[in-house]
C-alpha cells in the first residue's frame, strides 16, 4: 500500500454485543441448534434462548468490530462503520470499540429495533454456536457509508455476514465502490459456511468484481467452490483475487498471491478455551501487515499470533496487548 492513509483498516460490519455462556452438547440438541453454526433469529427467539442459557458474559463483538479492536491492540489505526441503537447495549458497544482505539461515529438508530446481539453457546471443546438477532445492525444503509473515511483508509474490510440483510448489502457494495474510487484495497471475509451456502453465487460475483483480498477458513473455502479438495479450491480462489488467506485451525494458514503459496504455522496455546473471534483476530494481524507492506509470511505470523491470544480466553477480543506480544515474539510490525 503506497498511498498515504490516516487509517490502516476501515471495517464495515454488523455491530453486535455478544453474550457468551458455557453449555454441554445436549443443550444444543434441546434447543434445536446445529453445533458450530451461526443462525439468524428474531427478537422473541433471542429472548427465549437467552432465558434458557447458563449465566453469560457480555462483550462487544461483531466479526468486523472484533477485527478492528485487534488492529487497535496491535497499535494500528482503525475505523469502523456499523449501526447500533440508542440503548444500553448500543452504549456498551460504542464505549468498548472507542476504548480499543477505534474511530467510530456512525449515528445510532432511534425509535427502531434494539442493538444487535449474538448469543454464543460454547461447548467444552471451545466450539461456539451462535444465534444472532441483528436488530439495529441490519439497518446500516448507504447513507451511513462515510466516503471520506473510506478513502482515507488503506484497506476497507467487509464482513460477509452483511450479505444477509438487503439494506446492509447495499451499504457494503457502496463501501467497496468508494474504496476503489479512492484507489484503496477491498478485503472481504466469507464469515461463515452457512452464509456461503445462502449466497454462494452472489459472493463469487462480488469477489470477482470488487474484492482484492479474501479471508476464509477451510470449510468456507470448500463451500464456496462446492468441492472437498482444498488444493483445487485454493487454486480457483487465487485465480480471481489478488491475495487470499485461508485459515486451517491448528494447522495454521495458507496465503495465496498469484503463483506464490506461503504456509504459516499456528502458534501453540496451552489450552483452547473459546474459539470465538479466532478468524476475526487472524484478520486483524494479517490485514494490518498487508496495509504496512509486510511480506505475506510476516503478515500471516501477526494473524496467527492474534488468533492464538484470543482462543486462550473467553471473549472475541484481545485481553493482552498484541503489540507487546508481537515485540516479545520478535515479529515484524513495520516494513524494513
Amino acid at each position: 500500500m503506497t498511498q498515504t492513509a490516516s487509517y490502516d483498516i476501515c471495517a464495515v460490519g454488523n455491530a453486535i454485543v455478544d453474550v457468551l455462556a458455557p453449555c454441554d452438547p445436549g443443550f444444543l440438541t434441546d434447543q434445536g441448534l446445529m453445533p458450530g453454526s451461526m443462525s439468524l433469529v428474531d427478537e422473541s427467539q433471542s429472548a427465549a434462548l437467552y432465558d434458557a442459557m447458563a449465566a453469560g458474559v457480555e462483550a462487544s463483538g461483531g466479526s468486523a468490530g472484533n477485527t478492528v479492536a485487534g488492529v487497535g491492540s496491535f497499535g494500528g489505526r482503525a475505523a469502523y462503520l456499523g449501526k447500533v441503537a440508542k440503548d444500553q447495549l448500543g452504549e456498551v458497544f460504542t464505549h468498548d470499540i472507542r476504548a480499543a482505539g477505534v474511530h467510530f461515529d456512525t449515528p445510532a438508530l432511534e425509535g427502531g429495533a434494539g442493538t444487535g446481539r449474538c448469543l454464543i453457546n460454547v461447548t467444552p471443546d471451545g466450539q461456539r454456536t451462535m444465534s444472532t438477532f441483528l436488530g439495529a445492525a441490519n439497518q446500516l444503509t448507504v447513507a451511513d457509508i462515510d466516503v471520506d473515511l473510506i478513502g482515507d483508509s488503506a484497506i476497507v474490510y467487509l464482513e460477509g455476514y452483511l450479505f444477509d440483510p438487503a439494506p446492509a448489502r447495499a451499504a457494503f457494495e457502496a463501501a467497496a465502490k468508494a474504496a476503489h474510487a479512492a484507489g484503496r484495497k477491498v478485503a472481504i471475509t466469507l464469515s461463515d459456511a452457512f452464509v456461503v451456502g445462502r449466497w454462494r453465487a452472489e459472493l463469487l460475483d462480488f469477489i470477482q468484481a470488487s474484492a482484492d483480498i479474501v479471508l476464509a477458513n477451510e470449510v468456507e473455502l470448500l463451500a464456496l467452490f462446492e468441492t472437498g479438495d482444498f488444493d483445487e479450491a485454493a487454486e480457483r480462489l487465487s485465480q480471481i483475487v489478488e491475495v487470499a488467506a485461508v485459515t486451517r485451525g491448528e494447522h495454521g494458514s495458507v496465503i495465496l498471491r498469484g503463483e506464490e503459496r506461503v504456509r504459516v504455522p499456528a502458534f501453540a496455546v496451552d489450552r483452547v478455551v473459546d474459539t470465538t473471534g479466532a478468524g476475526d483476530q487472524y484478520a486483524a494481524g494479517f490485514l494490518l501487515g498487508l496495509s504496512r507492506n509486510l511480506s505475506l509470511a510476516d503478515a500471516g505470523a501477526l494473524g496467527s499470533l492474534a488468533a492464538a491470544e484470543v482462543i486462550a480466553h473467553w471473549g472475541p477480543r484481545p485481553m493482552t496487548s498484541l503489540h507487546e506480544l508481537a515485540e516479545q515474539k520478535g515479529l515484524r510490525l513495520h516494513a524494513a
